[in-house]
Parts: structure tokens; sequence; C-alpha cells
């Protein structure tokens, strides 16, 4: 069983209820890393009888941070449409709420489209070189990452030297893993923080709210296989303890698969 599956997996409590555990292999500096609550919730929808469709939208609140050890979640179906659906989820641990979501799932149909956004240019996969994980342990060394522009760099440099916000780079998981939606929502925020890049300055900061934005359907995510996808990353605002970041996942086919924003919050 790929890492991914086996930190995600779900037991069914009843019709609403899962159980579930942390995992250390998606561990961060505050507990879970955000894009594998954001995962195991999207598996929440996925395995669920009543699903109609496949995702479209997922929306993450993080309320609070989670504990190791086990935590539930309870889905519910809100509402079921020709189109839509909507769910409504709770990640707990007793009594204390440690995130929020809302799932929308979609019936995708052949019908016009059009694809005006393009692939940002980069160097091809093979020529850029492999970040060096060693050493450090958690959600990092779940993913195989190849900068072509924004790497991270902590290397002391004069605090006037700000760097551009922006990231561009091959990743996939680490060992190899098919595509599917469950890891497309943690992809979306395997993001180097902004702050990070432009400062090279280790601070605390956490994500408040992320959306992820699903364009893939289920044909296009078999065509992506296991192959590295291109991220591009970015931030307009940092202010108030407050900045946002929006990114894109790119197919190799140059389709784009997801795009997602949030706001994240840092201390000085």
């Amino acid at each position: 069983m790929h890492p991914l599956d086996e930190a995600t997996r779900l037991e069914r409590l009843d019709r609403e209820r899962l159980a579930a555990r942390t995992s250390t292999l998606y561990t961060n500096i505050n507990g879970p890393f955000g894009g594998f609550t954001a995962a195991v919730l999207t598996r929440a929808v996925m395995e669920d009888e009543r699903r109609q469709g496949t995702p479209v939208a997922l929306t993450v609140n993080y309320c609070a941070a989670i504990t190791e050890g086990p935590f539930e979640i309870a889905a519910r179906e809100v509402r079921t449409g020709k189109s839509t659906q909507h769910w409504s989820l709770e990640l707990a641990q007793g009594d204390r709420i440690g995130a929020t979501a809302s799932v929308v799932c979609g019936q995708r149909r052949e019908v016009w489209s059009h694809h005006p956004a393009t692939s940002p240019a980069i160097p091809p996969y093979e020529s850029v070189s492999r970040f060096d994980i060693q050493g450090r342990g958690g959600w990092v060394s779940q993913y195989e990452f190849r900068f072509a522009k924004g790497g991270i760099d902590f290397t002391p440099r004069d605090p006037a030297d700000l760097r551009a916000p922006v990231s561009l780079l091959w990743m996939r998981d680490h060992p190899e893993r098919p595509l599917d939606y469950v890891s497309l929502a943690s992809m979306s925020d395997a993001f180097i923080i902004r702050a990070f890049v432009v400062r090279g300055v280790m601070t605390l900061v956490g994500t408040v709210t992320l959306t992820t934005y699903f364009h893939a359907d289920e044909a296009a995510l078999k065509e992506q296989g296991a192959a590295p996808l291109i991220g591009h990353a970015d931030a307009a605002i940092f202010t108030g303890g407050f900045a946002d970041q929006t990114a894109h996942l790119w197919g190799t086919n140059g389709k784009l698969l997801a795009s997602s924003t949030q706001i994240v919050w840092y201390k000085e």
C-alpha cells in the first residue's frame, strides 16, 4: 500500500462517521501537513456510497492544530441535485474541532469546452536537479521536487533581500503513485510557504483556509498516471500577519488539472 493510502485509511463507524489517525509520514511543524488533512477529507467523500459525480471543489478550514493520534470525520450529504452534490465535513478529536470542510461533486458531461490557459514553460524534468530532502522528515520526504525557479533557501542573507514569491517546479508523490483526487488534494498544498521563499527565514506559519478546484475528470487523471506534474505557486500580498497563496498544477500534456488558493497566517 502506498504511504498516502496507508496514512489516509478510513474505518467506517456508521453512515456519517469515519475513524482515522494521523501519520508520522505526513507531519508538519505543528501537527499533520495541511495536504494530508485535505486528502483524508477528500477520501471520506470518495469512499462514500452516496457520492454522485467527482470532486469539483474542496474547501478546508483549519480550525486548530490536530494532535498525534486518532480522530473522527463526520461527513454529511447536504444536498444532491441533477448536476452537483454538496457535502459538509468536520474533523474532530473528542469534542475539539480540528477542521471543517465542504466538498462539491459534479456530474461532468460532454459539453462545449475551452482551455485558454497555457502551461508555463519549464525545462525538461530530467534536466532539473532533484531537491535534496536528506535530513528533512515529515511530509516533505513524501514528495519529489525539482525546482526550476523559487526553491527554498535558508542561507543567511540581508533582511532587505526579498525575493520573488514565485516557484516553478516538477513534483509528484514519492514513491510514485498514480494520480487521483486524493493525491491531487494533497499536492494542492504541497508548495513551500511563500514567505519562506521571499525571506529565506523560518517562522511560525499555518494555513487558515484552503480551496482547491479540480479541473481534471477521471480520464485526465488516468492519462496523467504517475508522471510528474508541473507546479506553479505565487503570492500577491503579505500584511497584518496573513498572506495569500495561489497555485496551479498542470499535467504533462499541458492541461490544467487543479488550481488552489489559500490564506496563510504567519507570526513575526
